[in-house]
C-alpha cells in the first residue's frame, strides 16, 4: 500500500500541508529540529492507528494557533492506493468544541466520505515505525514490549483489536469490584461474570501474541545473523503471566527458560480455562491488593542473544542490532499478513547507528515498501543512497523537494 497524497490542516506545526511522497524511492525529510519532520511521520502513523506514538493526548495534536477559535480543529487526510488497484480516501478530524463553555473533544473518521468508527478502518493503512527510543524494546519496561506486540497486531488482526479493546474495558471494572469486595461492599461471587469476560478476551490476546512472536522470531533471526556476520543468534521468549500449559495433560512443555513454548501454538479455547483457573487461584490475593494479578496486561517479552538475556547482559551495540532485526522482521511479517508491504517510517534513526548498521539499513531501503526518513544531517547519508532517494527540505511547517 502507498500514500499517494497527504493533507494536513492545523496538525501540530502544520497550518496547511499538501504532500505527495514518492511511491518507489525513499523520501528523506531534512531540516532542523522543530520544523515538522517528525510531525509528518506522526500524522501518517495516526492515520494508520488512530493513536500517536509521541503523546497520549490527542488534544496536543491540534495546532496551538487555533486555541482561540470557536472550535479548534485538526484534519488529517490521506489518499491511499493498494497493490490491487484499490483506492481510498481516509479523513480524521479532531475537534475541541468550546461553544458550550466546557471543552469537549471529538474525533470524526470518514472513509470515502462515509462516517466510520476506528475499528472500521483498521488495516486500511499499515505502518512500521522505527524510532531511536526503540532501544526500550530491549532495555525498557515490560509495557514497552507489550506496546510493540499490540501495535503491530492491532493493525492486521481485527479479532485481536476487538479483544484488546474489550479487555481494556473489563480490567478496570474488575479491579474496581475487587476493591469493593475488600471493603465489604460487594460479594466475591460477582467476580464470576467478570472473570469469564476477562478470560475470553485475554485468551485471544495471548494466542495472538504467541503466534506473532513465533513467526516474527524466524524472520528476526535471519536478519540478526546477517548483521552479526553469523556470530550471534537471537531468540524471543514470551512470558505470559498465567503461563498456560502446552498440552491437554497440563504439562509445561516449555524450554530451558521459563516461558510459553512458541513452537506449540495454543488456541484461545485452550488458554481460556487455564486463565480462569489462575484467576480463581489468585482471587484472595487479588482482593487484598485490589488489582488483577495475572493477564495479558502483565505479560513480558525478553530478547536473548546466544541464550543470554540482552536486556540484562547485552551491550548497547547488541541492543541496537536486536532492535533493528526486530523492525525488519516486523516489516516482512506484516507483508506476509497483508500481501503487500506497509509503509516504513524512520524518525532520526540513521544518525543513531554506527557505519556498518547504517550501511545495512540503507541498502535494505529498496523501494519495495514506501519509506519516509527524517534527519537533521544530510551528510551522514552516502552519495549512492542520495542518488536513489527523493530529498525534501522541511522548514516552518512546509515541505519542499530538491534540497541537497
Amino acid at each position: 500500500m502507498k500514500i499517494d497524497h497527504l493533507s494536513l490542516t492545523n496538525f501540530r506545526n502544520y497550518a496547511r500541508l499538501e504532500f505527495s511522497p514518492p511511491a518507489d524511492r525513499p523520501a528523506l525529510l531534512v531540516g532542523a529540529n522543530a520544523q515538522g519532520k517528525t510531525s509528518a511521520l506522526e500524522a501518517i502513523f495516526y492515520l494508520a492507528t488512530s493513536t500517536s506514538p509521541y503523546t497520549t493526548s490527542d488534544r496536543q495534536l491540534i495546532h496551538w494557533r487555533t486555541e482561540n477559535d470557536p472550535i479548534p480543529f485538526a484534519r488529517l487526510s490521506a489518499e491511499i492506493g493498494g497493490a490491487d488497484g484499490t483506492y481510498h480516501k481516509l479523513d480524521i478530524t479532531l475537534m475541541l468544541d468550546m461553544t458550550t463553555g466546557a471543552a469537549r473533544f471529538k474525533k470524526a473518521i470518514k472513509l470515502n466520505n462515509v462516517d466510520k468508527r476506528v475499528m472500521d478502518v483498521v488495516g486500511l493503512l499499515n505502518v512500521v515505525l522505527f524510532l531511536p527510543r526503540d532501544l526500550s524494546l530491549v532495555e525498557g519496561s515490560p509495557s514497552d514490549r507489550r506496546r510493540f506486540m499490540d501495535g503491530t497486531l492491532r493493525q492486521v488482526d481485527v479479532g485481536y483489536f476487538l479483544a484488546q479493546n474489550e479487555y481494556e474495558k473489563i480490567l478496570p471494572q474488575r479491579n474496581a469490584l475487587l476493591k469493593r469486595i475488600a471493603e465489604k461492599r460487594a460479594d466475591p461471587v460477582e467476580l464470576e461474570f467478570w472473570d469469564e469476560q476477562l478470560a475470553a478476551s485475554g485468551a485471544v490476546i495471548i494466542a495472538g501474541r504467541q503466534r506473532f512472536l513465533r513467526e516474527l522470531e524466524i524472520k528476526a533471526q535471519a536478519t540478526h545473523l546477517a548483521l552479526t556476520g553469523g556470530g550471534e543468534s537471537l531468540s524471543l521468549k514470551y512470558l505470559p503471566s498465567i503461563l498456560p500449559a502446552s498440552d491437554a495433560e497440563g504439562r509445561q512443555l516449555s524450554f530451558d527458560v521459563i516461558g510459553l513454548d512458541l513452537h506449540r501454538q495454543l488456541t484461545p479455547a485452550e488458554i481460556k480455562p487455564q486463565f480462569l483457573e489462575r484467576l480463581l487461584a489468585q482471587r484472595r490475593e487479588a482482593i487484598g491488593r485490589g488489582v488483577t494479578i495475572a493477564g495479558p496486561h502483565r505479560d513480558e517479552l525478553r530478547l536473548f542473544i546466544n541464550e543470554r538475556d540482552c536486556g540484562l547482559y547485552g551491550s548497547r551495540g547488541q541492543a541496537r542490532t536486536a532492535v533493528m532485526a526486530l523492525k525488519f522482521a516486523e516489516l516482512e511479517w506484516m507483508r506476509d499478513q497483508l500481501g503487500e508491504y506497509p509503509l516504513f517510517l524512520l524518525d532520526e534513526v540513521v544518525a543513531e547507528l554506527d557505519s556498518s548498521r547504517r550501511a545495512y539499513l540503507l541498502e535494505r531501503l529498496d523501494g519495495q515498501a514506501q519509506t519516509l526518513l527524517t534527519t537533521t544531517e544530510l551528510e551522514i547519508f552516502s552519495s549512492a543512497f542520495l542518488e536513489r532517494a527523493s530529498v525534501y527540505q522541511v522548514q516552518n511547517g512546509q515541505i519542499q523537494e530538491g534540497a541537497r
